[in-house]
């Protein structure tokens, strides 16, 4: 049940230093299922990014401090939050991001989950050599001020893969969500106050200004990023300056390869679902499917088949399955798209035809395009919406190298009754994550991250706990003393 004693109102402002503070101007956050104003947000000025940093520094010793086991305390504290706040949460991702209501709620109770499972985490100092003469200890020490950057696709656990580790090792944090979808991301540092210290953690939003003044801020130490490939490398070029360190998650062009052995109808539902949950509005998803030339029609009209189940429309219908792409940029940019697939005659199996232009909402139609060519922008570029081409392949090595073609390495997934045949493939594509037989799988245990210009560094499990630290050493010469 939804807490009683926390407002999700339309009153939205920034946290600093554990307070709700404004700035004359504002910003409308758009409903991306009938283009109404959802809410106004402050948009933050250098001035008050430079308060929220001198409160986090302020915060830090303090914070870093404390024993590991009550900031693990607190962590799990911010995931019962969430949980008590479910209900509210899921229906704020409804209207700002335009999801279904199962997939907001799946976003929803996958936070508490990560909140809790990554307050198990820890990083105890390890004695990496000990003699006679000589000890040395490593021990894994927080950067001070970090910033987390967020995207407008899922914004809250996306924000949460980032809070919990870098909180856990005794960062202090402060947010900018997207301008898109800041709604969800701002409750949650609000209602967070009620359980870190004033400073620990803090939510400014803003507009394009905002993360160059992040990046180049001198007393920012760490910034951890999802979003695009542009983004990223503005990002870095700017933290050069003062050499923050950087864990950047950006796009991907997955690819996903069908083996002959599959049983089309079985496949379909995981493959649809794989392509188009969140409106294809995934990193993660399903960006172009090889499927074997000799099955290639039977799993082309299953997905065409399946496709027609599904209802497109506002996801505060609970009948509804599908809703809109989140903002007007990205539905003119895949209208394009659509539009330069007729313009070089590509065939769709099914959509293709944009909707009446007088229907409020950014709503496209599933659209599947069938086998353009190799070098077509559908292939080569991310999509990022509910559009996917299908191409054909007969050759193993050929399709392995269509696969890691170009600049993303993100994730891949290879689909076979045959796990061995499978494994063997997986283990020549260049992706950070390679997934057999299902995808979108994620734990708080299990490194991700992309390879190429899909990423730098990793997210989760031991290794991207590493990444909220400094390794520090010190020896100690007994002869010595």
């Amino acid at each position: 049940m939804a807490s009683r004693d926390f407002s999700f109102s339309t009153d939205f402002g920034h946290i600093v230093n554990g307070i709700k503070v404004y700035s004359r101007d504002t910003q409308g956050v758009v409903n991306p299922a009938n283009e109404e104003i959802l809410a106004s947000v402050p948009i933050a000025t250098r001035s008050q990014l430079n308060d929220a940093v001198k409160a986090a520094s302020l915060a830090f010793p303090a914070w870093a401090a404390l024993n590991i086991g009550e900031r693990q305390n607190l962590v799990t504290q911010l995931g019962d939050l969430i949980k008590d706040n479910c209900d509210d949460f899921t229906e704020l991702l409804i209207k700002e991001v335009g999801k279904s209501r199962t997939l907001a709620a799946i976003e929803v109770g996958s936070c508490v989950e990560w909140f809790h499972g990554v307050a198990t985490q820890s990083l105890p100092p390890e004695t990496i050599l000990d003699t006679p003469q000589r000890t040395v200890t490593i021990r894994y020490v927080p950067y001070g001020v970090c910033a987390a950057i967020t995207p407008w696709n899922f914004p809250l656990s996306l924000l949460n893969w980032k809070l919990a580790p870098a909180l856990v090792t005794g960062n202090c944090v402060i947010v900018k969500p997207s301008p898109f979808a800041p709604l969800s991301a701002m409750k949650f540092v609000e209602l967070a106050q009620r359980i870190l210290p004033p400073g620990v953690l803090s939510v400014l939003s803003g507009d394009d200004s905002l993360g160059p003044w992040i990046a180049e801020h001198p007393d920012i130490a760490r910034i951890s990023l999802t979003g695009s490939i542009p983004a990223g490398q503005s990002v870095m070029r700017t933290a050069a300056a003062s050499l923050k360190s950087l864990t950047l998650e950006l796009g991907g062009n997955d690819p996903a390869v069908v083996l002959k052995d599959v049983d089309p109808k079985e496949i379909a539902p995981m493959l649809f679902w794989g392509t188009f949950f969140n409106s294809g509005q995934i990193c993660v998803a399903l960006k172009r499917i090889y499927i074997h030339e000799d099955i290639y029609d039977a799993v082309r009209d299953a997905l065409v088949e399946y496709t027609k189940t599904v209802r497109i429309g506002d996801c505060l219908d609970p009948e509804v399955g599908m809703g809109p792409v989140q903002n007007k940029e990205q539905y003119r940019r895949l209208s394009s798209l659509i539009e330069e697939c007729h313009a070089q005659g590509y065939k769709f199996a099914c959509g293709g035809n944009l909707l009446p232009s007088e229907r409020k909402g950014f709503f496209l139609p599933v659209s599947i395009v069938d086998n353009p060519p190799e070098h077509s922008r559908i292939v080569q570029e991310e999509q990022f919406g509910p559009i996917i081409p299908l191409l054909k392949w007969r050759d193993e090595d050929d399709v392995i190298r269509r696969m890691n073609h170009g600049v993303y390495g993100l994730a891949a997934s290879v689909w076979s009754k045959n796990i061995e045949h499978a494994q063997r493939i997986a283990e020549r594509l260049e992706a950070g994550t390679v997934w057999i037989n299902e995808s979108q799988q994620f734990h708080w245990n299990q490194p991700f991250g992309g390879f190429k210009q899909s990423g730098i560094g990793v997210e989760h499990s031991r290794h991207g706990l590493v990444a909220w630290t400094n390794i520090k050493s010190t020896t100690v010469n007994r002869l010595g003393a």
